[in-house]
């Protein structure tokens, strides 16, 4: 048998986190069996998909590298076969015309509510034998007893029959409805293994009987507990960003994410950090917890951290120069932007972060901080700074021990330490009082671009009037 998944998302909207996990557990879980990973798009809500909505998770798939074998398939486009199998049911008798208007339907579950009885459909047009000259829709009709949905991760969970209504699969303006298209697009496409949220528990039962309706085989139902924000609710906005493309954008790495997803509800021992072979070579639904996850943004921060400081300057650079865009910085992804990378790695938790603090490389002239100028920039700090530029200027190469040679031939002469030099010139060359190591960042700085601010900084300070 070979491994069939799927992500079936329904276009209303971007790509949320959950829906991001949901199609990585089953992403992992066909990658980890040899098998098929499909994508669906579950459009059959026709006044709320959207086009943007489609590229959107589109998008986010991409970006997290979760690539489909087949599709994607798009339910919009099948409706033709999903009247047939309805036709199909009725002519078996296992389904019957409901002639009841949505007014009367209403009126009755009030009803229903207001004797405290449960608003369950009555199947009164069940007993109806000839067909009637008036709109219909299509019920299944639910047989007595109960059904056993067997679960990899929550177990066996029985449903009685009695609590389910006749559930219609064809409404009256003849489109499908949401259990009858699923249940025909999984066994069409030979579904072998659902994976999915929990939230769609309450809808197996009614599945598995149309599954056994249609004459098919059950596939393996594996359902995913919901992740919860810090407070323990449900997922929100207010517990950061839900969007999987607003993590692009804070300048997160795809596969910090897509480790973090894994490790939200799903365990091999104690580790945290993982390949994306290790990722397919370990997982498994038996390791899925039963309880929820609760989504932590430091977490996934320090994550991205750890990735920043492991991924190779050449690949960040690329994914850099997008935000320094952002700045109006135009730069390409070149040796120089690799040394510059190399300097702020350390340091940043995200590729917004470094950006932002990369800009003192780019910005001219270099905008200073008054508290720093006025602490440093000094007029007693000029013979320093002209003895620098006479040195810097006779360095042939502009390497991290040339310029620390450089600096300590100053010092010793004039019996000081490093940072009664080192912090002007951090000033001087980046306008504040933080930043990178001073050598490693002159390095990256190269020779032309660091001369010329030590002498517009040597402008700034004659200006000054004498202490």
């Amino acid at each position: 048998m070979t491994v069939r998944t799927r992500f079936a998302p329904s276009p209303t909207g971007y790509l949320h986190i959950g829906g991001a996990r949901t199609a990585l557990f089953n992403w992992l879980f066909a990658r980890r069996h040899n098998g098929k990973f499909i994508l669906r798009i579950e459009d059959t809500d026709v006044a709320r998909s959207t086009k943007e909505s489609i590229q959107a998770i589109l998008d986010g798939m991409n970006w997290l590298g979760l690539t489909w074998d087949e599709g994607p398939f798009f339910q919009s486009e099948m409706f033709d076969t999903y009247r047939k199998f309805v036709h199909e049911l009725l002519e078996k008798g296992v389904c019957y015309r409901c002639y009841c208007t949505p007014g009367e339907l209403e009126a009755r579950r009030e009803a229903a509510l207001k004797e405290g009885r449960p608003p369950k459909y009555d199947s009164r047009c069940a007993s109806i034998k000839k067909p009637l000259d008036k709109p219909f829709a299509v019920r299944f009709r639910v047989p007595p007893g109960v059904t056993v949905v067997e679960d990899v991760i929550k177990g066996n969970i029985t449903f009685d029959h009695a609590a389910i209504e006749d559930l219609i699969i064809l409404r009256s303006d003849g489109t499908p409805t949401y259990n009858f298209c699923v249940v025909v697009d999984d066994a069409t496409m030979e579904i072998t293994h659902v994976i999915r949220g929990d939230d769609h528990i309450n809808n197996t039962p009614k599945q598995i009987l149309l599954y056994r309706a249609l004459g098919h085989s059950l596939p393996v139902f594996a359902h995913l507990p919901m992740i919860l924000g810090s407070d323990k609710t449900r997922l929100s906005k207010r517990h950061g960003a839900t969007s999987v493309m607003a993590y692009k954008e804070m300048g997160l790495l795809p596969h910090a994410l897509v480790n973090y997803l894994a490790r939200l509800g799903w365990s091999h021992g104690d580790q945290e950090i993982f390949s994306l072979q290790e990722l397919i070579d370990k997982f498994s639904l038996e390791s899925v917890g039963k309880s929820s996850g609760v989504f932590n943004p430091e977490k996934l921060t320090w994550l991205n951290h750890h990735y920043i400081k492991e991924t190779p300057a050449e690949e960040l650079s690329v994914l850099l120069l997008p935000f320094l865009r952002e700045h109006g910085v135009e730069a390409g992804a070149d040796a120089r932007m690799c040394r510059i990378i190399t300097t702020l790695k350390e340091r940043s938790k995200t590729l917004k972060e470094m950006a932002d603090s990369s800009l003192f490389y780019f910005k001219e002239p270099v905008e200073y901080d008054p508290k720093a100028t006025r602490k440093f920039l000094l007029p007693e700090n000029i013979e320093l700074f002209e003895l620098l530029v006479e040195r810097l200027t006779g360095v042939a190469e502009f390497t991290h021990d040339s310029l620390e040679a450089a600096f300590n031939s100053i010092l010793e002469s004039k019996g000081l330490k490093l940072g009664k030099l080192a912090q002007p010139v951090r000033v001087a060359l980046t306008g504040g009082t933080v930043s990178p190591g001073i050598f490693e960042m002159m390095e990256a700085m190269g020779k032309e671009l660091t001369i010329s601010r030590l002498k517009y900084a040597l402008t700034f300070m004659k200006q000054l009037p004498a202490s």
